[in-house]
């Protein structure tokens, strides 16, 4: 009677078991346009107030003001030869830096 208890909840505990680990594995992505909320009502990613910042390197402080000057609900850095998918989102905000960490291009989509 207990191996068959067992059998029985195996598949249940291993199902329960995955269940979790996919949704671990899963990313999250904060609402389009937290910093300012007529970006986020628009969708909009602003290029031209953050050029600034070309030139400049990558730290957490400067990609952070390129984010909210920006107004993009997301921001993306990119690495040299990083692959990255080629969906285009209106609030998102790519920041490519070269092998010294300094910002060589912005742009949105």
């Amino acid at each position: 009677m207990q191996r068959m208890n067992m059998q029985r909840t195996t598949p249940i505990m291993l199902a329960s078991v995955l269940t979790a680990a996919l949704a671990a594995c899963s990313s999250l992505q904060p609402p389009a346009g937290e910093p300012d909320r007529r970006a986020a009502q628009s969708g909009e990613c602003r290029v031209e107030p953050v050029q600034w910042a070309v030139g400049e390197e990558a730290s957490p402080t400067i990609t952070g003001r390129i984010w909210r000057e920006s107004h993009a609900g997301l921001l993306r850095p990119i690495a040299p030869g990083q692959a990255v998918r080629h969906d285009h989102r209106a609030d998102r905000i790519n920041v490519d830096v070269d092998a010294d960490n300094r910002i060589t291009r912005i742009w949105c989509g």
